[in-house]
Formats: structure tokens, C-alpha cells, sequence
């Protein structure tokens, strides 16, 4: 492969295009929007108009568990694994309409704008804690370790009605899961770890749903479950396979949000002493951070059935990248698409998907860091960068910082 088709086709795992992927992604986006990408072995979707329009179109599928189990018979995978696989199969995330609408109807307003603010004083007090603890180890903290990624993990536990004593439990098959899922595993004793974790966290799932019929409460599964539709509409096993999901969907994806919107806030001072003298601004400076550099770089699709794209022809049981991290960069449809603008509007990024697939966490999310980043920089006031360099999680979904370090 020569430099040119490197640079119009670059392997989204490279070291130096998980460290920075928008100058790669832009020269793609301009020379081909939609393009078959060999390194990637993939469509790689990345203007903005077509990712939009592959979000709605029926003849793209969401459901990439069925195509590995029809390849990989149960009885081959052993009994933990194929187990694992079957609760996946289930997720929201993996199913197509009109399932998807059924699936989804369960959580119709457990998470409304009201029941999410209820959640606001424990997000608060989740911060300061943090804040607090990190500020008590020295002058260097490592943001993702002591802040970033504990405290979507404790609002999730605390929203989902986890008991306190509880909680530790929950979160180690939490990240073990997200492991899994996000295709962090590395050999096979990690990914045998996660499975037996997949199916720890639906065992006790299971339970507390089961205690939170006899006894309800303010949270997540208590609010679905008073909606009727559990048991009718879908299936207790069905439900508790979506919290299994939603168990580390939205921590992790929060965490990198923060941790990577803190990062480029601290190098852009202007933007940073926006935010500081203007604190409601979070909620705008949020959108943009999704927009600008967000936590999911893209999403995988499988192409169910041929149509066309612009004038390219995809075909059945084709793999489909919607790279959301360069639709989002769109000089099309976004100004100064590279510039960090926490004011932008209006502001109508993909960092949450679109239609359908809309991501259904995405007011906690949107709860969650809007407060991290407000009640931080007003707890450390001096906040900076520690260092010049940081590394990257080589992932091909998340982008994801490994550690951030910072002096409070």
C-alpha cells in the first residue's frame, strides 16, 4: 500500500490515528464520503448527510450478534459463553424496529427529564466526594482513575437502586462487561472473566428487579417497572438483559466524555475561562464537547439488504463504520468544524446517535458531566494539565483516554 492510499484509507487501530483521528478522517471524508475501505475491511461512512441517512435506513442493521452466533453454533462457544452471547443478543443497541420500539417502551419516562433531575443532588454530592478524595492525594491527580471514571459508576449504581453495600460488586462486572463489549478483552482468561461477569451482574439484575417489585423506590427499575409494561409488553429476562447493558453503557461513555472534555477544555484557556465565569454555559459546552471530540468515534452496522448510498451500492452481509467522529466535523454542515466553540448554536452533532438508536441515556449523560465539569473547575479553581503527553485506549469505538494527570 503506497502513502496515498494509507492517508485515504487508514487502519482505524494505528497508534498515531487513535491518538488524533480527524486529520485522517477529514482527507477520507473529502476524497470519498462513503468508502470501501480494505485496511478496515469495512464501509467507512464519514459526511455527515450519509451517516444521518444510514441511521434511518432500514436496509441497515444494528443486530451484529445474530450474524457471529449463525457462524459460531452455541453448543462450539461452551455454556457461560453462548449464555453471554444470548443476553447480548438482547440489548438495545443490537436490535432492529420494530423489536428495538418494543424493547425500548419498557423505559418510556423512567428517563424523562424529571426523573433525571431527581438525580441532580446525587450527582453533586457524587462530586464533591471525588473532587474531595482527589484533592487529598497531592498535587497530582490522575483525573480518570480518581474522578472521571468512578463517578459515572457510582451515579449508574445509585440511579439503578444498587444498595451501598453493593455498589463495589456491581461496578467490577460493570467495567468487566464494558470490556467485552467495547472489545477491550486481550486473551481468552479475560474474555472467560467477562462473560462469568456478563452473567454475575444478570443474576443479581435479576434479583433486585424481583426486590424492587416487593419494595419500590425513586430508581431506574423501580420507575420501569411501575410503567406496567414488564412481564407484558417485554419479558422479565428481556428487561433484565437491558440493564445489563445500561449498567456500563453510560458510565463509560460518560467518563470518557469528561475525562477527554477536560482535556481539551485545559488546552484551550479561552473556551475554559468561558465555562469558569459562566457556569450555565456546561449545558452548551457539553453538546459541543460530544460534537468537537467525543467519546464514541463510531458506530457498527451490518447491511441487511443491497441499496445505495450516493452512487455507491452496498451490499448484504457488508460491514458499515458510521464514523460519527468525522460527521461531526463536517464543514458542510458545521462552521469551523476543527474549533472548539462551547457556544455553538445551533448545534446538531451525532455524539448520541440519531433516530431510532438515539442513545436513551443521554439526559444523564448530558446531567452527569455537565455537573463534573461546573462543580470542578469551581472546586480547583487552578486546575492544569500535568504533562504534555497522554495515551490513548487503543479502541476502535471509544476514544478514550488511559490516564489524564492533573494538578488540582
Amino acid at each position: 500500500m503506497t502513502a496515498t492510499d494509507r492517508a485515504l484509507d487508514p487502519y482505524l487501530l494505528d497508534d498515531e490515528v487513535v491518538a488524533d483521528p480527524f486529520p485522517h478522517l477529514a482527507r477520507l471524508r473529502e476524497a470519498a464520503p462513503v468508502h470501501w475501505s480494505p485496511a478496515n475491511r469495512a464501509w467507512l461512512v464519514t459526511g455527515y448527510d450519509q451517516v444521518a441517512a444510514c441511521f434511518a435506513e432500514p436496509a441497515v442493521s444494528a443486530d451484529r450478534i445474530t450474524p457471529v452466533l449463525a457462524q459460531t453454533p452455541l453448543h462450539l462457544l461452551g455454556p457461560e459463553a453462548a449464555r453471554a452471547f444470548q443476553i447480548m443478543a438482547g440489548w438495545m443497541v443490537f436490535v432492529d424496529p420494530p423489536e428495538h420500539r418494543r424493547l425500548r417502551s419498557v423505559f418510556r419516562g423512567a428517563f424523562g427529564p424529571g426523573q433525571v433531575r431527581r438525580n441532580r443532588p446525587m450527582v453533586q454530592e457524587a462530586v464533591a466526594r471525588l473532587t474531595a478524595g482527589a484533592s487529598a492525594g497531592g498535587p497530582v491527580t490522575d483525573l480518570v482513575a480518581d474522578f472521571a471514571r468512578p463517578l459515572p459508576a457510582t451515579v449508574a449504581a445509585a440511579w439503578m437502586g444498587v444498595p451501598p453495600e453493593d455498589t463495589a460488586d456491581f461496578q467490577r462486572w460493570a467495567i468487566l462487561v464494558g470490556d467485552l463489549a467495547l472489545g477491550s478483552v486481550q486473551s481468552p482468561e479475560e474474555t472467560e472473566n467477562s462473560h462469568r461477569a456478563l452473567l454475575d451482574l444478570f443474576g443479581y439484575l435479576r434479583r433486585l428487579v424481583r426486590r424492587r417489585r416487593e419494595e419500590p423506590g425513586s430508581d431506574l427499575i423501580s420507575a420501569a417497572l411501575a410503567g406496567g409494561l414488564v412481564g407484558e409488553e417485554v419479558g422479565e429476562d428481556e428487561f433484565v438483559a437491558m440493564l445489563t447493558h445500561i449498567a456500563f453503557a453510560g458510565g463509560e461513555t460518560t467518563s470518557n466524555l469528561i475525562a477527554v472534555g477536560v482535556w481539551n477544555l485545559l488546552r484551550r484557556p479561552d473556551q475554559l475561562e468561558l465555562l469558569r465565569a459562566d457556569p450555565e454555559s456546561a449545558r452548551g459546552a457539553v453538546e459541543e464537547l460530544l460534537r468537537f471530540d467525543g467519546p464514541s468515534k463510531l458506530s457498527v452496522r451490518q447491511v441487511a439488504a443491497d441499496f445505495a448510498l450516493g452512487d455507491r451500492t452496498l451490499r448484504a452481509g457488508d460491514r458499515l463504520y458510521l464514523v460519527t467522529a468525522a460527521a461531526n466535523r463536517d464543514p458542510s454542515r458545521f462552521d469551523r468544524p476543527d474549533e472548539l466553540d462551547i457556544g455553538r448554536s445551533p448545534n446538531p452533532h451525532l455524539g448520541f446517535g440519531h433516530g431510532e438508536h438515539f442513545c436513551l441515556g443521554a439526559p444523564l449523560a448530558r446531567l452527569v458531566a455537565g455537573a463534573a465539569l461546573t462543580d470542578l473547575l469551581a472546586a480547583s479553581p487552578h486546575l492544569a494539565l500535568a504533562g504534555h503527553e497522554v495515551n490513548w485506549q487503543p479502541s476502535l469505538l471509544n476514544r478514550s483516554l488511559r490516564s489524564l494527570p492533573v494538578r488540582l
